[in-house]
């Protein structure tokens, strides 16, 4: 399942084109085309939506040569034809319609969106200058799609937001067997998540370095998809990545360059841990992390007795909490940055969280801390999740 190929583009002369079709229906295929645009460009061109109707059905199309999105939709076709109009514009118009059905015609030259006592008349842009959508052939595989959402959710937070270094703006997608590995850094920290896959292809291995917005917006998609098509298009100047279901589909060109091999960068074992209430530790860290200048660590005092949360701040504002923690290990103390721990606790996606200490051949240096789920105080998960965390040095 790709992008079918559309017919030659006519001229704005001499065709016609109109439609009838639910207003919900066409509501909603307009906002897919549009979700992944770019709320400004360079090409005017590169901001409309292409729409063709034939025989029954009505496609929609954007492109803007990274990101390009298709969806067929069935409709009441009286003539065929292609147009190209603004694709915000029309968005905004579609889901304001009133309840009734609507009418897309080809009027003097102007596209005529009728709905109910509704009409409104959209300039046409000139459907030849706009560029081919990509044509997708590659290898595949199959994922169900809230597991795909889940896991893009889980990872591509840690995706760096610094586009100075774009290898690292990407969630890193590698296909293994039956698994396919999520992985995304922005050097202070990694996070991994393995699901199932499917491969309907003869590659035991692929890559794809997908840009983390794209891969955010495009798994939202398709969450609630039963089953989420991936083709991944290699080799030649524009190697790109396939997302389809549900008559829709996305494509993405990748990001160029080596990820970083991070994924060594986690542990085998670890014998220094402590386990706590998941939603605790991101309350207490949310309560104590008020008082911090901005981009401040907080201080983590891990006992027997418990887990002593502490903010220096400013001269004028100190905080500290105490919550339940049952340590297995040494007393370890660990400076984390707030936020960077929240993110990593809200992607556990489980009552309990385990916090585990590496080491590092300097004393005075602590080694990351590893998060993963817990099913209970005693039992580990099985989610599959890791995110790894650097600590800052210690405050004196």
């Amino acid at each position: 399942m790709g992008i079918p190929a559309l017919p030659d583009r006519p001229t704005e002369e001499g065709f016609d084109v109109k439609f009838q079709v639910n207003r919900d229906v066409f509501s909603d295929a307009v906002s897919f085309a549009v979700r992944l645009l770019p709320q400004r460009t360079t090409l005017p061109i590169l901001s409309g939506v292409m729409v063709h109707a034939e025989d029954g059905a009505v496609t929609l199309s954007s492109f803007d040569y990274e990101v390009s999105a298709q969806t067929r939709i069935t409709a009441d076709v009286e003539s065929n034809g292609t147009v190209l109009v603004s694709g915000r514009l029309l968005a905004d118009i579609a889901s304001r319609l009133p309840n009734a059905p609507v009418e897309f015609s080809l009027d003097d030259n102007k596209v005529t969106v009728r709905c109910g006592s509704a009409r409104f008349a959209l300039s046409l842009m000139p459907v030849e200058e706009y560029p081919s959508l990509p044509v997708i052939d590659g290898d595949t595989g199959l994922l169900p799609g809230d597991a795909f959402a889940d896991a893009v959710g889980q990872v591509a937070v840690a995706a760096s937001r610094d586009d100075v270094t774009p290898v690292i703006t990407g969630v890193q997608l590698e296909t293994s067997g039956t698994t396919l590995s999520l992985v995304a850094t922005d050097r202070y920290r990694v996070a991994v998540r393995e699901i199932d896959w499917e491969s309907t292809s003869n590659a035991e291995t692929a890559t794809a370095l997908v840009p983390a917005r794209t891969l955010s917006e495009t798994a939202k998609i398709f969450s609630h998809s039963s089953q989420v098509r991936v083709t991944i298009v290699g080799g030649g100047d524009r190697e790109l990545i396939a997302f389809s279901a549900d008559d829709k589909t996305v494509t993405s060109l990748l990001i160029k360059g080596n990820f970083p091999p991070v994924k060594r960068l986690f542990p085998e074992t670890v014998d220094n841990y402590a386990v706590m209430n998941t939603a605790e530790l991101i309350e207490a860290t949310r309560r104590v992390a008020l008082v911090l200048e901005r981009d401040a660590a907080l201080r983590y005092t891990f006992t027997a007795d418990g887990l002593t949360l502490e903010a220096i701040g400013s001269e004028n504002a100190q905080a500290q909490e105490t919550i339940d923690a049952h340590l297995t290990g040494d007393d370890t103390v660990v400076s984390l940055k707030p936020q960077f721990l929240i993110d990593g606790l809200s992607a556990v996606h489980s009552e309990f969280v385990r916090i585990s200490f590496t080491k590092t051949d300097n004393p005075g240096k602590p080694g990351p801390v590893l998060i993963t789920s817990q099913t209970s105080k005693d039992q580990a998960g099985v989610d599959n999740y890791r995110y790894l965390l650097q600590p800052n040095l210690l405050l004196r």
